[in-house]
């Protein structure tokens, strides 16, 4: 019986697997119980993060913006 790790799941999910490595998850997670339950709360994880959208707060945004104005203005009044 072949042991796997977290990462080897992720691998799996992100087919970044070798097919050879592939096919002996596969077949593992068919028959282990416990490897399928990790599986599964892996894989719910993975579907989480990628319904999460991140933007920056508009202060942000604003305080950047400000910056690269108040260094524009500083650059253009020392030529």
């Amino acid at each position: 019986m072949h042991s796997f790790t977290q990462e080897d799941l992720v691998q799996f999910l992100y087919k970044e697997s070798s097919p050879e490595k592939s096919a002996v998850l596969k077949a593992a997670l068919e028959s282990d119980w416990n490897l399928r339950e990790k599986y599964d709360v892996i894989s719910s994880a993975i579907g989480s993060l990628e319904k999460i959208s991140l933007s920056p707060r508009k202060i942000a945004v604003d305080n950047i913006l400000n910056y690269a104005e108040r260094s524009v203005s500083q650059l253009s009044s020392e030529v």
